[in-house]
């Protein structure tokens, strides 16, 4: 059975966008980013919400920009392999291949969709990730802590939702980055 992942960057008070929407500070530096690539790898398909998606879909033609890094080359390639599913009411249209929409968040069809897949799922942002918590599908949750401090904003992990977690690794980062690797437990 394929797991359920869950992965953000992170304020250290639990943000993934402050309360302007920023999330500049999150961008990643060369030793975080091939981490990330690393770990992205298993994964054959991303669940995301619209917001999530609208961010996340820069990386159909990031592999076009002339000065595109090798490790941003990378994750493009990995991104543009995966099939994707973006859950909105509201998008009229997907702009990059392997996608498709669904209008509601459906527990039992993720279920369905963890026991048919051959490889991993990602899930990409919180308030997609906060259902998928609450109905018992996320598996494994990887944070990347980031050194500030945004005092509010888009939380990272929902409210309302208490799950055991067990530690797996960890990992510190030159920039001050820490990776927290956890699995949940029933």
């Amino acid at each position: 059975m394929a797991k359920l992942i869950y992965s953000a960057i992170t304020s250290l008070d639990g943000y993934v966008a402050d309360e302007d929407g920023n999330f500049d500070w999150a961008a990643p530096d060369e030793e975080v980013h091939a981490y990330v690539n690393d770990l992205e790898r298993p994964v054959g398909t991303y669940l995301y919400g619209r917001r999530m998606y609208e961010v996340m879909v820069w990386w159909e033609t990031a592999h076009t920009m002339a000065d595109a890094r090798p490790v941003t080359q990378d994750f493009a390639a990995i991104w543009q392999a995966a099939e994707k599913v973006v859950y909105s009411k509201t998008l009229p249209a997907v702009s990059s291949t392997k996608t498709r929409i669904e209008r509601e968040f459906d527990p039992e069809a993720v279920r369905q969709m963890k026991a048919h897949a051959g490889r991993d799922i990602g899930v990409g942002g919180p308030d997609l990730a906060a259902q998928a918590f609450k109905a018992g599908l996320i598996d494994e949750c990887h944070l990347f802590l980031s050194p500030i401090v945004v005092g509010g904003g888009n939380q990272s992990l929902p409210n309302g939702v208490r799950v055991k977690l067990e530690l797996v690794d960890e990992r510190r980062f030159g920039n001050g980055v820490v990776h927290l690797h956890y699995r949940t437990k029933t």
